[in-house]
């Protein structure tokens, strides 16, 4: 196996991690930001409230996606794996 293609499956391994966890930083991140909004507006400095409603999307978003991010890592699974004589052999 030559250095390229152990760039190059890094490479797709950066990208698959990053496709997979992309949508759930995002969705924390827009709440924290409606939150934090709300808490400007209300003068409300209460460290719970930013902390519990974020975990509580984003464990909701994780078992919303969780059929979505299984089925992609599955498939990025089977295609390693399928060409892992290809890769031996180089």
């Amino acid at each position: 196996m030559t250095e390229y293609v152990v760039l190059a499956l890094l490479k797709q391994t950066f990208w698959v991690s990053i496709i997979l966890t992309t949508p759930i930083l995002l969705i924390g991140m827009i709440i924290g930001v409606i939150i934090s909004i709300i808490q400007t507006a209300t003068s409300i400095q209460e460290q719970s409230l930013t902390v519990v409603p974020k975990l509580i999307i984003t464990v909701l978003a994780i078992m919303g996606m969780s059929s979505w991010m299984i089925s992609y890592m599955i498939t990025f699974a089977t295609q390693l794996l399928g060409s892992l004589f290809e890769y031996a052999r180089m």
